[in-house]
């Protein structure tokens, strides 16, 4: 059979979309939900590099405020003596008053790059910063896992594009953006028939592009069974992340047998008028967050949890001329869960009289946070996964 132009562009529109290798759609097709006590991680990727000081605001630090004389914020939420929370994140704050909450300040990197794509390949694959690496640290979990057990766990990204961090060598995860619309598009005439016929085609392309249709329409009708198994009776905003945090929440609660969920939410990327974009994304986050939380707790799963945020990279001390900040190195990550065995605020905040040219020196790798939610939340072998041999934390 000769394949039009046409044909493979509609094929490749539905089969790409979940990006992954066959033998991984096939194990989603296996009915295995996780155990009643099984760890549950949700990756929140602040895309565009938050600008971190704005976010915990080292209330009594005189350079804080003199560098930021037009943008600093004056009305933070107190955490202790010396340190606020942007007021925007007002449930973050209820959530480290009430023990559920922990963040770790000068999260970075040997040797930064202030490149938004390189930095982000660096946090997704774990690498190096002179390391190039095609795999993610959650892909290669998942290939580890699937090593180890009869059947892979599962990782699930709310978007239309994999990213690399879900990316193994052998393991992919899956990506969409909407179960119901994923199973329309995967039930249509045109998608049906093709996956009903036998198709041969010495291409090697087109060969696994069909493939992978016939996978993905399998696992469209799952996913989608899944979602609608038992929706969630708590309100969610309307905002884009409302709607993923409530795509998550329908999953969680059903049978589906996915250990890890990854979403995002940008730009951050703020060099013109900081602190009104900050403030919207952050009231975004807020409420999406607030909502999924409650959700959690009332139906008693709040415990084995994990919501943990990052970003690529923080901002440059100092304001610019446009009421905004410049690509920075270290920045903080939060912790939300109610399984958290240290509360609150990990380390010390930023040291801003010992800079490296106007940027943050990083104190905590971020590969060490990789490794303690492999080895104490997902119990994997984290050196297998990472490399890593350098201990773990213990706030989880």
């Amino acid at each position: 059979m000769i394949i039009k132009r046409r044909e493979f562009l509609k094929i490749s529109s539905l089969a790409t979309a979940s990006l992954l290798v066959p033998n991984f759609l096939q194990s989603m097709t296996l009915d295995n939900a996780l155990n009643p006590s099984q760890k549950i991680l949700i990756v929140l990727q602040f895309t565009g590099g938050n600008d971190g000081l704005n976010t915990i605001i080292p209330t009594k630090n005189d350079i804080y405020f003199k560098e930021r004389n037009s943008i600093a914020v004056t009305n933070s939420l107190a955490l202790n003596d010396e340190t606020g929370i942007n007021p925007a994140l007002s449930y973050f704050k209820e959530l480290f008053d009430s023990g559920e909450l922990s963040l770790m300040n000068n999260v970075g990197y040997p040797n930064p790059d202030k490149s938004h794509f390189r930095s982000m390949d660096i946090w997704h694959s774990a690498s190096k910063s002179d390391e190039f690496l095609e795999t993610g640290w959650l892909g290669r979990f998942l290939d580890e896992e699937c090593y180890k057990c009869e059947h892979p766990t599962q990782a699930l990204e709310v978007d239309d594009m994999l990213s690399l961090a879900l990316k193994g060598e052998n393991n992919k995860a899956f990506a969409f953006k909407d179960p119901k619309k994923l199973y329309q598009t995967s039930q249509e005439k045109y998608f049906k028939s093709l996956y009903n016929n036998d198709h041969h085609h010495d291409d090697e392309t087109v060969s696994y592009l069909y493939k992978t249709l016939g996978s993905t329409i399998n696992n469209a009708d799952y996913i989608f069974e899944k979602s609608k198994a038992k929706k969630s009776t708590q309100e969610y905003p309307n905002s884009k992340l409302g709607k993923d945090f409530k795509t998550v929440s329908s999953l969680i609660k059903s049978d589906i047998n996915t250990q890890v969920y990854y979403l995002s939410i940008g730009s951050f990327d703020t060099h013109v008028n900081q602190n009104e974009r900050q403030q919207k994304l952050f009231g975004e986050i807020n409420d999406a967050v607030k909502s999924f939380v409650a959700d959690m707790k009332s139906n008693g799963l709040f415990n084995d949890i994990l919501l943990m945020t990052f970003s690529e990279f923080g901002r440059r001390v100092a304001q610019n001329a446009s009421k905004g900040t410049d690509h920075g190195t270290a920045n903080q990550m939060f912790f939300i869960s109610g399984g958290l065995k240290k509360k609150g605020i990990l380390n010390a905040l930023p040291d801003l009289q010992n800079l490296n040219e106007g940027d943050l020196i990083y104190t905590e790798d971020f590969r060490k946070v990789y490794a303690t939610i492999l080895k104490n939340w997902l119990n994997a072998d984290s050196s297998k996964v990472l490399g890593w041999k350098n201990g773990i934390y213990d706030f989880i």
